[in-house]
């Protein structure tokens, strides 16, 4: 929603990346993070991301639902050598409460809200990436599906114009690993400023990002980390430290087709270089793109209207 890790570098954000099927309970996981991207990518909007130019929500239907799809080229993991491909079914609901809200800013809660400044609490999600399929990492356990939340603070640096603005974000992620059961994977820090923009009738959306992700020491273990039992001639023994992950730069847009659908997309650029770890055998490359198509369609909106 970025408003954007297998962990949480290649998320999709609710609140705040990547990307394998194999149970029910995992695909059921999956229908629900892509349609945290859908969300974030089309209520006038990651990450993937949250793309929403700014918008007073009062006077919108208090919720909406609908479907869509998106299509997804994402690293399989942050500074992996081979990318993931996905085609998703998702559906999707916007929800606009005076503290829980579903929107164009992600799935939390809202804690606090003024003119410039908003603490909520909100979620993300990273699907699973299977080290069958990553030559580097064969033989590595593969990385789960990872849930993020924690609190976000929003500060509105510059109101540009009725229908653009500058804002700097602080989302602090508690990551967490649902792989046969639930483990605790670290935490990541991501630091952002946004330029976020629209037409006067919103049928046009547009965003640009520049943000930093800073990892502790078990969420750089949990992708970089080689512990010796795995440790071969081609990958040697490293143990991962704590610090910059990436730096990004991102593009979203919307298009309004008419009142019931909306196309979205997204790229991104990923940059690892001089991150803390990169000299670990698992981070083969020093940059890496992302980009995504969908649209959602909206079929059924409440008489109610949102207060807030």
């Amino acid at each position: 929603m970025n408003d954007g890790t297998a962990g949480s570098i290649h998320r999709l954000e609710c609140g705040i990346i990547p990307l394998t099927i194999t149970t029910m309970k995992t695909s059921a996981l999956i229908v629900l993070l892509s349609s945290c991207l859908l969300l974030a990518s089309t209520a006038s909007s990651q990450a993937m991301p949250e793309t929403a130019a700014p918008q007073e929500t009062a006077g919108l239907p208090l919720w909406e639902i609908g479907v869509g799809a998106v299509a997804l080229s994402t690293p399989a993991y942050p500074g992996a050598d081979s990318h993931t491909n996905r085609v998703l079914p998702v559906p999707w609901l916007q929800y606009r409460g005076k503290i829980f809200r579903a929107d164009q800013s992600g799935i939390g809660a809202r804690l606090f809200n003024s003119d410039r400044v908003e603490l909520d609490v909100g979620f993300a999600g990273s699907l699973p990436a299977d080290s069958d399929d990553v030559a580097i990492r064969a033989g590595i356990p593969s990385l789960g599906t990872l849930v993020e939340f924690g609190p976000r603070l929003r500060i509105k640096v510059a109101e540009l114009s009725p229908t653009s603005a500058i804002r700097f974000e602080l989302p602090l992620r508690a990551v967490m690993e649902l792989r046969g059961g639930v483990r605790r994977q670290g935490s990541t820090l991501e630091p952002r400023l946004s330029y976020v923009t629209r037409t006067a009738d919103a049928s046009w959306t547009g965003e640009a990002q520049l943000a930093a992700v800073f990892g502790d020491s078990r969420i750089n273990r949990y992708f970089y980390e080689v512990r010796p039992e795995y440790a071969t001639t081609a990958r040697p023994a490293y143990e991962a430290d704590s610090g910059r992950m990436l730096v990004r730069v991102g593009f979203f847009g919307t298009h309004r087709l008419n009142p019931d659908v909306r196309l979205f997309g997204f790229v991104r650029y990923d940059s690892y270089d001089g991150a803390a770890n990169s000299a670990s055998p698992l981070l083969q490359r020093d940059h890496g793109v992302s980009a995504g198509l969908g649209f959602a369609w909206t079929f059924k909106r409440s008489q109610a209207r949102a207060q807030f």
